[in-house]
């Protein structure tokens, strides 16, 4: 057992119980050794990405230990996010512990124990979610699934074409102990003085002159940032840096000796490890992050884009696959045999082409929210194009911030050849991310190997032109390109290379239905069962059309009434008068009704109502260009006039 301190004067607390101390009796040992810690917790992930925590009294627990990691607790599968598996007369739910993962212990330094002066802790277990005591329907036991099915195909072609074992060095499928599917996610957020208002314009004129960006952090954002390294590393993540990224403004200082005005943006990158707790480590790391911020006064947010206007929050994804020896050797299957002719292996050039040609299949797991589509639109180094980039050249590594997939790898270290997906941000669903990825990514191996074409022979065919064959990739596509896909290709010319990108929730849900043959690949092995995926698309239309007709409607409906007259008679140029008829004509448009005309905002919530949702997508498409446009032409209109009323 690890014993670290979350303070210099509580160096008895411990943070971790890794999966070699999960025996009944070692858990035992540990909670009566540790009274301060009181709970433990059943953690289960449901589709939505929304994670269970039940308050479990130790002494329950022990009294009934062995019971508890077998069977775990049941609970109201209705309450979660499971439509059309869980519901009302068919809700039972057991959450079954993991035991092939670590268990993390969560202080409360708000309470404080009295009899151990020390803050409270909660055992919590990452869990499993059984429907009806058959089904497992969680977002881990996919993710699980599709790691189970990814060694077990993969085994099956080294077993077929045993030459491909050669290629690496190793004599046989014998000697291979395991296959490793490795992952890490850089998570960014806001930070903020609570109350505070974003003022847009400051934040994207600091964003364009680069003011922030890995600048020097100050006053309660260094210390909550220090704490959160600190704790991280505690807890085992293997924190590699944490730094400001490109948005924010600078603090300001009042006279108390306080910061106030806090606006900034921050990233935290750990070391990557297995794809399953890889998905753990980012929940646990996200709350560790709010609450230690928190602490320190101040408001986090992971939102895709909070701000409209101004740098989201990703959250890259690197991806990543092995093979452990029985010599305790590690090779990474994506390197090739020389680092310094190849880009990559022939696994590795099958995975990529896996990744991108099922993409449209993978990305509703992807972007799933109207927040996350805010943050993918052209001009923020948004990765909406179905296209990578590999490198200028094998001694070049790729730096092209464009591009969906970035291959990174350094000659002089084949174990870090890897995969950054930049599309995710911090409330994508990890878990089914993962999976969706991994099981692309094999339909590809698997494909490449097939060919038997050797590593140049692949990366010919995946720098091939649209218009041109391939044994694998679209005919019509091109999936790489190493120039800045904004800059170097108009719209019409980036649709017809890359595809269409989905703009709404409902058009990337639609392409499981378009692309049957990629949906497909995420049904192989079972791993995407079609009641998981049936279930996920009710959540996410229900959670679509729900955060419109309560949530955006209401606050562009704000945004339209604080678009007031401002100009009297006096001091009027003829400009503000015409400015002030387009505006007035664009707030009639989006929500003034009468007898003959529905408004914008009343004909999106009729088509809510009648769950016509390709007329909900079309509209919403609409209300966003024309509240756009209302809002340049206010801020147009105030800067022409020399009081505001």
């Amino acid at each position: 057992m690890s014993k670290v301190a979350l303070y210099s004067e509580h160096s008895e607390l411990i943070f971790v119980i890794p999966p070699s101390q999960h025996t009944p009796e070692e858990i035992a040992v540990q909670l009566k050794q540790h009274p301060e810690i009181q709970y433990v917790s059943l953690v289960g992930v449901d589709l939505g990405g929304n994670d269970t925590d039940e308050k479990i009294p130790v002494a329950l627990f022990l009294n009934e230990i062995e019971a508890f990691l077998t069977y775990g607790v049941q609970t109201d599968g209705s309450s979660v996010v499971l439509p059309e598996i869980a519901s009302l007369n068919n809700a039972r739910m057991d959450i079954i512990p993991d035991l092939s993962v670590n268990w993390f212990v969560d202080y409360n330094s708000e309470n404080i124990d009295p009899i151990t002066d020390l803050p409270v802790g909660t055992l919590r277990i990452p869990s499993f979610l059984i429907h009806n005591g058959i089904d497992k329907v969680d977002s881990r036991s996919v993710l699980q699934n599709s790691i189970n099915n990814f060694k077990m195909e993969l085994l099956n072609s080294f077993r077929t074409y045993p030459q491909l074992l050669s290629y690496y060095d190793i004599s046989s499928i014998d000697d291979i102990e395991d296959v490793v599917l490795t992952s890490a996610t850089e998570l960014e957020f806001w930070v903020k003085t609570p109350d505070n208002k974003a003022d847009v314009e400051q934040l994207s004129t600091s964003q364009v002159l680069k003011e922030q960006y890995w600048k020097r952090t100050v006053g309660p954002v260094r210390t909550a940032l220090e704490k959160s390294l600190f704790l991280l590393d505690q807890y085992g993540l293997g924190v590699e840096m944490g730094h400001k990224e490109v948005g924010g403004v600078k603090a300001k200082l009042v006279n108390n000796g306080n910061f106030d005005h806090i606006m900034e943006q921050l990233e935290i990158d750990w070391k990557y490890t297995t794809a399953l707790q890889a998905a753990d480590n980012e929940l646990l790391a996200r709350d560790l992050i709010k609450d230690t911020f928190i602490l320190q006064g101040l408001e986090v947010t992971f939102m895709a884009k909070p701000i409209e206007g101004v740098a989201g929050n990703g959250e890259h994804t690197h991806v990543g696959v092995a093979v452990k020896l029985k010599n305790n050797k590690i090779i990474n299957l994506f390197s090739p045999l020389n680092m310094q002719e190849d880009y990559m292996s022939v696994i590795g050039w099958g995975a990529l082409m896996g990744l991108l040609k099922n993409y449209e299949a993978i990305n509703p797991f992807v972007t799933s929210t109207n927040d996350a589509f805010n943050r993918l639109k052209p001009g923020f180094e948004a990765p909406i194009c179905i296209v990578a980039s590999v490198g200028h050249s094998v001694d070049v590594p790729s730096r092209n911030r464009t591009v969906l997939v970035g291959l990174i790898r350094n000659i002089s270290s084949p174990l870090s050849t890897r995969f950054e997906l930049r599309a995710p941000n911090p409330t994508s669903n990890t878990y089914l991310v993962l999976a969706a990825v991994y099981q692309g990514m094999l339909d590809g191996i698997k494909a490449a190997i097939k060919s038997q074409k050797t590593p140049s022979e692949l990366e010919a065919d995946f720098s091939k032109n649209a218009g041109e064959k391939s044994f694998y990739l679209e005919k019509n596509r091109a999936y790489r390109s190493e120039l800045d896909v904004f800059d170097h290709y108009t719209e019409d010319e980036r649709q017809a290379l890359f595809g269409k990108p989905p703009a709404t929730v409902w058009e990337n849900l639609m392409n499981l239905d378009k692309y049957p043959d990629k949906k497909a690949v995420l049904l192989s092995g079972s791993v995407f069962a079609e009641n998981i995926i049936t279930s996920y698309k009710v959540a996410l239309l229900t959670q679509w059309t729900t955060e419109l007709y309560n949530r955006i409607i209401p606050d562009n409906m704000e945004l339209v009434r604080s678009c007031k007259k401002h100009h009297g008679n006096e001091y009027v140029a003829d400009l503000d008068v015409v400015n002030w008829e387009r505006i007035s004509h664009l707030r009639n448009y989006l929500m003034k009704d009468n007898l003959n005309k529905k408004s914008l905002f009343s004909r999106i919530r009729t088509a809510i109502d009648h769950a016509d949702y390709n007329t909900i997508s079309i509209l919403q498409l609409e209300m966003n260009a024309k509240i756009s446009e209302l809002k340049n032409l206010y801020t147009i209109y105030k800067r022409n006039l020399f009081e505001l009323n």
